[in-house]
């Protein structure tokens, strides 16, 4: 139980870190959150609680390809907030996610590779 509450307090404590430099700095904030801190983070969790390296392979591989489609977000989320306001572009930018996973899911289907 102590290891579960020290993984929430060192993961919670680096999304609040980084919203806070991200309130001084947009372009230092985006830098940090941009690494890969929480897929990292994941992977060392997952090794101190000795899962087994193919379950940790997995997860970094999974990471990969779902990382591929949020990447369109991060463009036409400043677009979208611009013509439609915070909520509007936050709803419209998940869902083009979403739709974004399911069609490359497909796609990665063929080549024998299944995301969902």
């Amino acid at each position: 139980m102590t290891f579960v509450l020290v993984k929430y307090l060192v993961t919670a404590g680096i999304i609040v870190m980084v919203s806070e430099v991200a309130k001084r700095s947009d372009k230092l904030g985006a830098l940090l959150i941009s690494l890969p801190l929480m897929s990292i983070m994941t992977l060392i969790w997952l090794y101190a609680e000795k899962q087994p390296e193919e379950k940790i392979a997995n997860h970094a591989t999974y990471t990969f390809w779902y990382a591929i489609p949020t990447l369109p977000m991060f463009m036409l989320f400043p677009f979208f907030l611009k013509q439609f306001g915070f909520s509007l572009a936050l709803t419209f930018s998940v869902l083009m996610t979403v739709a974004l996973i399911t069609v490359l899911s497909l796609i990665l289907q063929r080549f024998g590779i299944n995301l969902l």
